[in-house]
């Protein structure tokens, strides 16, 4: 069994009192307080502006690729990846050659994830196209076997019905055999799920309950049984069902925070509580939890959420 690890995921870039300049500076603070505290991978999104759910649209943000890139040089050990790069946005074979850079750059620790899209105001307010969930789900697969034929080969074709190359070169090759690990995000039933039985080797959840992310993983064990696919190759991790909190009153607080729909499956406690809370998901199988900066800025805060990763290791 994998041993459990700990992603911080970086999607706001908010610091009040914080100029442009410094934004930066704040988020690599956050990464290498990660990285001292234990944590395995260090995520930002691939939005151009601000979420839902996280903050207003006009808050800033920064390119994802780039501040990856940028980390590269200011941690060691931690992974680094998007959580997740929308199909969308990109040329795939452009995606797979920049994720191959920035594996080259780190000495071996891209991760590269990879989703259907789905934040339309962002995508008119750019230009993106924005297909229908079908056509995009359809520019998912064929991406994804575009990144992996690129990152297994020195050159590689592909001809699909949304995207091509022929005879494409990605040389430097990756520093990872076979290159990054590839995390599909998304647990949709019909498609996603289906999609990452093919290329995955991560997959990234949200917290809905361990009745519908079971569910969900025997959706994704029958189409590994469908291919002939051992679904053990497949890592699945998630969005950390627990809120690590010096006082319940703060934990609540933080828990507010939250989407509506994800706060009554996030326990809330002490690094030992929360520890309490999670086993039962280490039980069925999760070993990836990710936790955000929009909960943890502080390296106090973050390094409290490592003694949680201590514990669930010990």
């Amino acid at each position: 069994m994998t041993t459990p690890w700990f992603g911080l995921h970086l999607p706001l870039f908010t610091f009040p009192d914080t100029p442009p300049a410094g934004i930066f500076d704040r988020v690599a603070a956050q990464a290498r307080a990660a990285e001292d505290a234990g944590f395995d991978l260090v995520t930002v999104m691939d939005h151009l502006n601000q979420i839902p759910g996280i903050g207003h649209q006009d808050e800033p943000m920064l390119e994802g690729w780039s501040v990856l890139a940028s980390l590269a040089r200011e941690t060691k050990r931690v992974r680094l990846g998007t959580l997740v790069s929308g199909v969308t946005y990109r040329n795939p074979a452009l995606l797979a050659k920049t994720a191959t850079t920035l594996d080259v750059l780190s000495g071996g620790r891209a991760m590269f994830g990879l989703g259907a899209a789905w934040f339309e105001a962002e995508h008119e307010s750019f230009g993106f196209e924005f297909p229908p969930i079908r056509e995009r789900m359809d520019r998912l697969d064929e991406a994804l076997t575009i990144v992996r034929g690129m990152f297994r080969e020195e050159r590689s074709s592909f001809q699909g019905r949304h995207y091509r190359t022929r005879d494409v070169i990605n040389v430097p090759r990756p520093v990872q055999a076979g290159g990054p690990r590839i995390m599909v995000g998304g647990g949709g039933e019909q498609r996603t799920l289906r999609i990452a039985a093919k290329h995955a080797d991560l997959t990234h959840w949200f917290p809905l309950g361990l009745d519908v992310l079971n569910r969900k993983t025997d959706v994704l064990t029958g189409y590994c049984a469908a291919i002939g696919r051992d679904p053990s190759e497949i890592e699945r991790t998630m969005a950390a069902p627990v809120i690590v909190a010096a006082t319940e009153a703060e934990g609540r607080a933080l828990r507010d925070a939250l989407p509506a729909e994800r706060r009554p499956h996030v326990a809330v406690g002490t690094p030992e509580q929360a520890a309490d809370a999670l086993r039962p998901y280490l039980d069925a199988g999760f070993t990836g939890f990710t936790f955000n900066n929009n909960l943890y800025q502080t390296p106090d805060q973050i390094a409290a959420v490592g003694e949680l990763l201590r514990l669930i290791q010990a």
